[in-house]
């Protein structure tokens, strides 16, 4: 199975909700961070590849129809290159917002303590942020960056920026699909992640 949609966005702007709405349209599996967390074959071979790993995405990404959320989405440019069919979807939230629930979530699986080998440490903590993502100004900058590099790579008919909140109607005419009679999913806020996550 190759993947037909790639999520370019970075985490906490709604990926989790995206990969329901994915999967609710018929193009599950959708890979996430949630997968690779609670299995450890995943977790043991996205490590591998932080620490300078093959990247072999066939094996990484078998069995499911698309990607969003970390650690896929780091390696935009490699999928968008190695799937050239696939779509590319870019979730966006306003800088301060996402910061803020960064901030609160995810930061605190990646810092100085955290295990070195870990994806999050390894990859989000040093390569994206530079090994300093609790210097607000400086992570905004790098996610304004994401943002910008990734709406200059792809033309409109393969890239979709989707603001957090935005509904179906925008990604189905995308993803030329009919539109669900049901709510867009929400999940995974500040509170859900920090009890099912950070309690661990």
């Amino acid at each position: 199975m190759n993947l037909s949609v790639i999520g370019a966005g970075f985490g906490r702007t709604g990926t989790l909700s995206m990969k329901l709405a994915l999967e609710t349209l018929g193009l599950g599996p959708c890979h996430h961070m949630a997968d690779v967390l609670s299995n450890p074959d995943q977790l043991a071979k996205w490590r591998e590849v932080a620490q300078g790993g093959v990247q072999n995405w066939d094996d990484l990404l078998n069995g499911y129809n698309s990607a969003i959320d970390w650690p896929s989405a780091y390696y935009w440019r490699e999928l968008a290159e190695h799937y050239p069919k696939a779509k590319v979807i870019l979730t966006v939230r306003s800088p301060e917002s996402w910061y803020k629930s960064f901030a609160s979530t995810i930061l605190e699986t990646t810092g100085p303590d955290s295990n070195p080998q870990s994806f999050g440490v390894r990859i989000i903590r040093n390569k994206i942020f530079g090994g300093k993502p609790e210097d607000r100004d400086h992570a905004i900058s790098v996610y304004r960056k994401n943002t910008s590099d990734v709406r200059a790579a792809f033309s409109s008919d393969r890239l979709l920026t989707y603001q957090l909140g935005d509904g179906w109607e925008p990604l189905c005419r995308f993803l030329g699909r009919p539109i669900p009679d049901i709510q867009f999913p929400k999940n995974n806020s500040t509170e859900q992640f920090r009890e099912h996550i950070l309690k661990k």
